[in-house]
């Protein structure tokens, strides 16, 4: 399960978040910018201290303002790749995947190059890859550390449509094959709906619904509604 439910304030933006879902496979986050999609996958790395609230992830706490819990990001157990698929650019793809890894050579690892389709590219170096074998490598990287959860902010939002939709397909078979639940964050809907199992969409700071995939969404209450944050003391 991962629950977050937090209130953070940064300028003129509040974030309000009260949210409990199934950690399992791919949750789609959306809205328009400005929504707070980046504030929150901030709280969630562990890159920024909410004001108050909790988070946690299978019964564990990343964060508890009023427990004085805050996990630094390293010993969350979350696996983040970012839009623009950073590699080492003086190690090759095998090098990329084995750093800081513990699992080379095991069946977790043969599975992750497979079903990324990366195995003809181990011994190529980021400049002489495409943008989707870049973020097809980086998003194998941060799977090798076998993490609990893997948050993806907008992986594909720079590549062709043809890359993209390639790309999207083997996020799919990834996480089918390896079972690590994925968080895909993204403005485009077509994108998230294509993807992702169920649908969380955040409009000024609040959960304005969540749709389970082949479902109608449904409204969630507005914080006033909600009452006090539900954190386990």
């Amino acid at each position: 399960m991962i629950e977050i439910h937090l209130r953070h304030k940064q300028g003129d933006f509040r974030l309000d978040v009260d949210l409990a879902l199934p950690a399992q496979g791919i949750i789609g986050l959306i809205g328009r910018s400005g929504s707070g999609k980046s504030t929150l996958f901030s709280c969630l790395a562990g890159h920024i201290r909410p004001t108050r609230g909790c988070i946690s992830l299978f019964g564990r706490a990343l964060y508890h303002s009023e427990q004085k819990i805050h996990i630094a990001p390293a010993q969350r157990g979350i696996g983040v790749v970012f839009q623009d698929g950073v590699l080492f650019p003086h190690m090759n793809v095998h090098r990329n995947l084995s750093y800081g890894a513990q699992n080379v050579g095991t069946d977790f690892w043969h599975e992750v190059i497979a079903a990324l389709d990366l195995a003809h590219l181990l011994e190529a170096r980021p400049a002489r890859l495409s943008g989707g074998e870049r973020q097809r490598a980086a998003i194998a990287r941060a799977l090798m550390a076998e993490p609990d959860l893997l948050l993806l902010d907008e992986p594909v939002s720079a590549l062709d449509p043809g890359l993209k939709a390639r790309t999207l397909d083997l996020i799919a078979r990834v996480q089918e094959r390896t079972r690590v639940p994925m968080i895909f964050i993204s403005h485009a809907p077509e994108e998230v709906r294509r993807l992702c199992d169920q649908v969380v969409t955040l409009q000024g700071g609040c959960i304005r619904s969540v749709t389970a995939a082949g479902a109608p969404a449904r409204p969630y209450p507005a914080p006033a509604e909600a009452g006090r944050l539900r954190c386990a003391r």
